[in-house]
């Protein structure tokens, strides 16, 4: 059984796999709260305005933690990662 160090370090270092429907939708209404487009979130975070349209589609279930974090402090939000028991 992993230790819980290893678990932590795995999602710290590793692509986060989260329900992408729920996070890309908390992503997409962040940025819309903020008042801010998808060109100039991305140009806040130095990438372009076709990934921020790809991390908001509800098809895409990868982001990086370090994108994510970016994102956070772009649009002045908390970045909160948890792990929830599937039922």
């Amino acid at each position: 059984m992993p230790s819980i160090r290893h678990l932590f370090r795995a999602l710290m270092l590793d692509i986060i796999c989260l329900t992408p429907l729920s996070v890309n939708r908390e992503r997409y209404h962040a940025r819309l709260h903020a008042g801010v487009t998808q060109a100039e979130l991305a140009r806040k975070i130095g990438t372009k305005s076709t990934a921020i349209s790809r991390l908001e589609s509800p098809n895409y279930g990868k982001a990086l933690l370090s994108m994510l974090r970016k994102i956070a402090g772009a649009l002045d939000c908390e970045l909160q990662v948890r792990l929830v028991p599937k039922h």
